[in-house]
C-alpha cells in the first residue's frame, strides 16, 4: 500500500487527484473523497460532452421516455471537483506523475482509473445504419424513437442488458427477436438449471427467443443466421457483453490482464504503479471471500469501490482499507424484479425457495454449508437477508432454508 505520492512536495504545494473517467464509479471516487476529508484538487475527466449521468435508466425509464434524463445530482462546483467534460485522458505516465490529455499533461499525486468498460461489437456490423447499441446516453436517445415507432427488432444477445433492452421494446410495443449464440440466455452468468426457467419468460411477453444459433450477416433491413434463417429488422441492438475499457494504459506499465484485459489491482485497490488505483468495470481485484479475483461490471462494484479509493487516498491508513464486497446486482426482466448477490462459482450445493416454474422464487448456493450467493425473483427480502449471511459467512440449516414460508434469516445457524 502506497501511503503517501512519490512526486516532490513543497510548502505552497496542492495535492490533487486526477480521476480518468466520469461514469459512475469516477463520480463517486470525487463525491468520496470529499467526505473522506480530502482536501487537495481533485480533477474529475470525462469523454462525453454530458453532465455525468447514472446507467441504469439508459435501458428502463429513459428509454421509454418516462424519465427526462439520469444526470447525478451531484453539485461539483460547491464539492471543489474539477468537471471536465469531453476531455478522455489519453494515456497514463506513472514515472511523471503525470495524465495526458488532447489539451496537455495533467500533473498528480494520486490517479485513479474509472474508465469502465466498452461494448464488445458484432463483427462486420460497425457502421451499418440501424445497428444500435446500448452503453452511453446518447445511444439511448437514439434508441427511443425506435421503439416509439415501434419497429420490428432483432437483439443479439440475451444476456442482462439483451433482456432488459427486449422488456423495454415489448413495453413498448415493438415486434421482438432475440437471437443468442449460446444454448439459453445468461449462459456465461447463471447455471443452465437456473437459466432453463428463465427462457420461458421470454415467450410469456411475446418476445422470439432463439438459441443455439448466432449470426452470420447483418444488412439494411434483414438479419441472417448462421442457420441460413433471415430475420426482417428495421433496427438491431448488439449486446454480447463489454470488456474493460483499458486500452489507453499501453505503454504505462500498469499491468492488465492478459484474459480480460482488467487493470489487475490488489486488494486496496492499487495498481502496480505508484500511487495509481483502479476501480469499477475496468479493474479486477483479489476477493478472500471468494479465494479468486473478481472482474464485476455491475452497479453496486462502482459505488462502492470508490469509497474504498478515497479511504486509502485520504487517510493514508498504514495497512489499507480493504476492498472485499458481496457482489450485488439486480435487472428488470418481463415484470420480473431479479437479483442476485455473492458469487456462486465455487459453490458445491444449490437449494431451491419456492417453485421457479411461478411469479416467485430463490436459488441458494452454499459452499461447506455456508451461504455463498443467491439469485432472488420477485423476493426482495430473501436478497436482503441473504446477503447478511453471505457478509456474515453464517452456516444455514438446510431444510429452514428450502422453506419458503419461513424467513430466510431464520436458516442461519
Amino acid at each position: 500500500m502506497t501511503e503517501q505520492s512519490t512526486s516532490s512536495q513543497t510548502p505552497d504545494h496542492t495535492p490533487r487527484v486526477v480521476i480518468a473517467g466520469a461514469g459512475i464509479a469516477g463520480v463517486q471516487t470525487a463525491v468520496a473523497l470529499r467526505e473522506a476529508g480530502w482536501r487537495g484538487a481533485i480533477t474529475l475527466l470525462g469523454d462525453e460532452p454530458h453532465r455525468p449521468y447514472d446507467r441504469p435508466p439508459l435501458s428502463k425509464a429513459l428509454l421509454l421516455g418516462k424519465a427526462d434524463g439520469a444526470a447525478f445530482d451531484v453539485d461539483f462546483a460547491a464539492l471543489g471537483i474539477d468537471l471536465h467534460l469531453s476531455r478522455p485522458v489519453t494515456a497514463l505516465r506513472p514515472d511523471a506523475h503525470e495524465a495526458d490529455t488532447a489539451e496537455g499533461p495533467i500533473p498528480y499525486d494520486y490517479a485513479v482509473i474509472a474508465t469502465g468498460a466498452d461494448p464488445v461489437l458484432l463483427p462486420g456490423s460497425e457502421g451499418l445504419p440501424g445497428v444500435h447499441l446500448l452503453r452511453t446516453l446518447d445511444d439511448a436517445e437514439r434508441l427511443r424513437p425506435v421503439l416509439a415507432a415501434r419497429h420490428r427488432i432483432v437483439v443479439v444477445g440475451a444476456g442482462w442488458i439483451g433482456a432488459e433492452f427486449a422488456t423495454a421494446a415489448r413495453e413498448a410495443g415493438c415486434a421482438v427477436t432475440v437471437v443468442e449464440a449460446a444454448d439459453r440466455p445468461l449462459a456465461g452468468a447463471l447455471p443452465a438449471e437456473v437459466t432453463a426457467h428463465m427462457s420461458a419468460w421470454y415467450a410469456d411477453a411475446g418476445a422470439d427467443l432463439r438459441t443455439g444459433v448466432g449470426v452470420s450477416a447483418v444488412a439494411a433491413g434483414a438479419v441472417t443466421l448462421a442457420d441460413g434463417t433471415t430475420l426482417p429488422a428495421d433496427a438491431v441492438v448488439v449486446g454480447i457483453g463489454a470488456r474493460p475499457a483499458t486500452g489507453w494504459l499501453a505503454g504505462s506499465g500498469i499491468t492488465l490482464s492478459p484474459g480480460d484485459g482488467s487493470v489487475l489491482a490488489d486488494e486496496h485497490l492499487l495498481t502496480s504503479a505508484p500511487d495509481v488505483y483502479a476501480v469499477g468495470d475496468c479493474a479486477s481485484f483479489p476477493s478472500a471471500r471468494y479465494g479468486r479475483r473478481l472482474l464485476i461490471h455491475h452497479w453496486d462494484n462502482a459505488l462502492q469501490g470508490p469509497r474504498t479509493v478515497a479511504e486509502n487516498i485520504a487517510r493514508g491508513a498504514a495497512e489499507g482499507v480493504v476492498y472485499d464486497p458481496v457482489p450485488y446486482f439486480w435487472s428488470e426482466q418481463f415484470g420480473r424484479f431479479v437479483q442476485y448477490a455473492g458469487h456462486h462459482g465455487a459453490a458445491d450445493e444449490t437449494i431451491w425457495r419456492g417453485d421457479p416454474a411461478g411469479a416467485s422464487w430463490t436459488v441458494l448456493w452454499l459452499r461447506e454449508n455456508r451461504l455463498v450467493a443467491l439469485l432472488a425473483v420477485g423476493r426482495p427480502r430473501d436478497l436482503a437477508q441473504g446477503r447478511k449471511l453471505i457478509e456474515k459467512g453464517a452456516a444455514v440449516d438446510r431444510e429452514r432454508a428450502a422453506d419458503a414460508a419461513l424467513p430466510l434469516k431464520a436458516a442461519a445457524r
